[in-house]
């Protein structure tokens, strides 16, 4: 038994522990009660056996649509479906006055690597690394990105289509803080970003994060249950593919986890890992 309290009390040094600010053990495991819910069950008359109420949950308030949305988002399409190429698509985002994280950013973050490679990778918005160089994934979660597709032979600086990538995020303006961008400016960023994905016509749309899959995909189901597998791709803003031509083969979509997540839950790294398998798979 001595030998176990010697033990115990070698970990507890090992770990830092080595002061006693109580007399009496606490179960960290078991949530605190908070103090005015202690007196108010001090202060309640006992009601025997008979059951607890429970106010009924109020539903989530909605998400507030700012005055003029509807004519932004019109704009949006039209000045997107208007171009043809890369370059006008670049000053199209540029110009457009729709987006109010355009007027807090430093810079235009629009697209790097191969526009011609068969993969083009999608993220949410950019970071400060990002705002701040005007290039997508330039951050640390950017150098962690560069390092998942080395393995499975695609760069974003290599010439060769075939081993190239071509990346992008829904939002092109660096939301403040790093905030994850909102539902109303997403909606206004889609026709601009669908637009991109018509011209380029990757083979294969890889999503990064929650945020893209949720959009690009129309769904509400979480990275985790999207990932894993490989979807045709479905415009959801109507006709953003007019004036273009169509693709000869659909492209795909793969979702996986964004490298920002990685970093803070490397845990899920075998299941990133599991994904750059996978599009190496459909690469063949």
């Amino acid at each position: 038994m001595g030998h176990k309290l010697t033990d115990a009390l070698q970990w507890h040094i090992d770990n830092g522990i080595d002061v006693v600010i109580g007399d009496a053990p606490v179960n960290r495991l078991i949530p605190p009660v908070p103090p005015k819910m202690a007196e108010n069950r001090a202060a309640a008359p006992e009601q025997g056996n008979k059951p607890a109420t429970t106010a009924p949950l109020l539903s989530p308030a909605p998400v507030p649509v700012p005055a003029g949305f509807a004519a932004n988002r019109n704009k949006a399409i039209d000045a997107a479906r208007a171009c043809t190429t890369l370059e006008e698509l670049r000053e199209a985002i540029r110009a457009y006055d729709g987006l109010d994280v355009k007027r807090t950013a430093t810079n235009l973050v629009f697209a790097d690597g191969n526009p011609q490679a068969r993969v083009m990778v999608i993220g949410e918005a950019p970071g400060a690394d990002e705002d701040r160089q005007g290039l997508p994934f330039v951050g640390v979660s950017g150098q962690l990105l560069d390092k998942m597709f080395d393995c499975i032979g695609l760069n974003r600086a290599n010439p060769d289509p075939k081993h190239a990538l071509y990346i992008s995020n829904i939002l092109n303006w660096r939301p403040p803080g790093n905030r994850t961008p909102t539902e109303n400016e997403i909606a206004l960023a889609m026709p601009f970003i669908e637009r991109h994905i018509a011209i380029v016509k990757p083979a294969f749309l890889i999503l990064a994060g929650a945020v893209a899959a949720q959009a690009l995909l129309n769904s509400t189901l979480s990275i985790s249950k999207l990932r894993g597998k490989a979807y045709d791709y479905k415009f959801v803003t109507p006709d953003i593919q007019a004036g273009l031509e169509a693709p000869t083969q659909p492209t795909k979509v793969i979702p996986t986890y964004h490298p920002s997540f990685l970093l803070r839950t490397p845990v899920q790294k075998r299941k990133a890992w599991q994904d750059l398998l996978l599009i190496a798979e459909q690469l063949k």
